[in-house]
């Protein structure tokens, strides 16, 4: 059974409160916070206050995703009572495990993120203190992309390095994800899957995430 994190990135920004509120309630696990710079991507979408503009709302948890140049800066913007994870890139951060004990040092979730051309093996001695890997399963920085589906090879091998040494990391993917690769992302080891228009595209929200709840089994 694999959770679902819808992204906000395609939500109906006049509506976010709303949308937010009616997947959360349809059984979304948490809500994904896709954070861009324009720097370490060529796009910019929002920043912390717009995520704290939902803590009023009935959400699930946030799920921050931050694919921002130098992200220690802007850490402790992204912690409210909702924050499970902070994840960051490893493209990201000159000095990664300073950067993940950063993260845990608020008392939330260290991910980090890895795109689709940088390989496992740079996460090798970080993979004992994260919380979260993130395999990007499209280019970051827009959403709707198609699915890249060698990335499965890198959750198939987070999956096999967790089992050989014991570590306790969660394996998240995010692009593409939709309806009909949704079993084949699970099926691969995948524990919690991003899903953005894909979700927030229906026309009715709440039996989009039920559809994806089923193929995920967890309905």
């Amino acid at each position: 059974m694999a959770k679902l994190s819808p992204s906000i990135l395609s939500a109906d920004f006049a509506r976010l409160g709303e949308q937010t509120e009616i997947v959360s309630a349809a059984g979304a696990d948490y809500m994904h916070i896709d954070v861009m710079d324009g720097h370490f991507v060529p796009n910019i979408s929002f920043g912390a206050s717009v995520m704290k503009s939902l803590n009023d709302f009935e959400t699930a948890p946030y799920d921050v995703h931050l694919m921002i140049e130098d992200p220690d800066r802007y850490l402790g913007d992204f912690v409210t009572e909702k924050t499970e994870f902070i994840t960051v890139h490893q493209e990201a951060c000159p000095h990664l495990n300073r950067t993940v004990e950063h993260i845990r040092s608020y008392g939330v979730g260290a991910g980090v993120a890895v795109n689709p051309a940088t390989p496992i093996c740079m996460l090798e001695d970080i993979l004992e203190y994260a919380d979260l890997i993130l395999v990007m399963t499209v280019n970051p920085g827009f959403g709707g992309q198609s699915f890249i589906r060698s990335c499965m090879k890198k959750v198939r091998k987070l999956v096999e390095i967790r089992e050989k040494y014991g570590c306790e990391f969660e394996i998240e993917i995010d692009g593409g994800a939709k309806l009909e690769n949704a079993e084949e992302i699970v099926e691969a080891g995948t524990d919690i899957v991003v899903a953005g228009s894909a979700v927030f595209g229906a026309e009715d929200l709440s039996q989009r995430v039920r559809e994806f709840r089923q193929k995920l089994g967890a309905e």
